[in-house]
């Protein structure tokens, strides 16, 4: 028996990293996975591993800053499962500028793929989310919502503002018995990181910030996911769990 049996989970960003690896250990928990990238192939090489791992699923390519697009993929879910359990919002992008050369476009772009698309999914899913009376959004900040680095400033704004949606939706979604928590990762080999992580003197660094001395495995942010989206976290609803290796509470 699975923690999630009986469940249907959205992914976005399911074309890799933290996306698909959660899409893999959530399938395993008996969860229906509808893994979501705006990158077709991506989200179907996804598809390929849950099915691998036997798990149900449905690879399904979307630019989630596309309205049209959202409501399309919402009506898609209604009508193959008529509910919604889990919704995980994990598309993002990273912009290396500082703030200062920022442009108008860039800013917009970063908004629209962080924090707006999240905004559209939880707000227009909701009729869904509230079919079984117990569904969980699972939004994926960072610990650069709260320590910040140079050249990063429009991605670590757009990261807050998600943790504070988050905490704002709890309050609000909760007479829907939705949870609302989100995870606050902190740097992990990814393709979002492999630039800066090439850097040997930079990854040195790093390493020697995080008290376990090593970088987070997508595995570690899908199981803290596991955990916020399953009846073992029913009673939890506008946290941030952070998943640093102890990065963010050293001198």
């Amino acid at each position: 028996m699975g923690r999630l049996d009986n469940k249907v989970a959205l992914i976005t960003g399911a074309g890799g990293g933290f996306g698909r690896t959660m899409s893999v250990v959530f399938a395993r928990e008996g969860a229906r996975i509808f893994a979501v990238d705006r990158d077709e192939d991506r989200a179907r090489e996804t598809a390929e591993a849950v099915a691998k791992a036997g798990g149900d699923v449905r690879a399904i390519r979307t630019d989630v800053t596309s309205k049209e697009e959202i409501a399309s993929l919402l009506k898609m879910i209604e009508s193959e499962s008529s509910q919604l359990d889990i919704l995980i919002n994990n598309a993002a992008i990273t912009q290396r500028e500082d703030f200062r050369h920022t442009t108008d476009e860039q800013w917009q772009e970063i908004l629209d793929v962080n924090l707006t698309a999240a905004m559209r999914l939880s707000r227009d899913g909701l009729s869904l989310l509230k079919v079984s009376g117990k569904s969980s959004i699972i939004n994926l900040s960072s610990i650069m919502a709260r320590v910040h680095v140079r050249q990063l400033s429009a991605y670590s704004m757009t990261k807050a503002a998600l943790a504070g949606m988050s905490r704002a939706m709890a309050v609000e979604y909760a007479a829907f018995n939705v949870r609302v928590n989100y995870l606050c990762p902190g740097y992990a080999e990814t393709a979002m990181t492999d630039r800066i992580l090439r850097n040997p003197a930079v990854r040195k660094g790093l390493l020697d910030r995080t008290p376990l001395n090593r970088f987070a495995a997508p595995e570690d942010i899908a199981h803290a996911a596991l955990f916020l989206a399953s009846d073992e976290a029913a009673f939890i609803t506008g946290e941030g769990l952070t998943v640093d290796g102890g990065m963010s509470i050293q001198l």
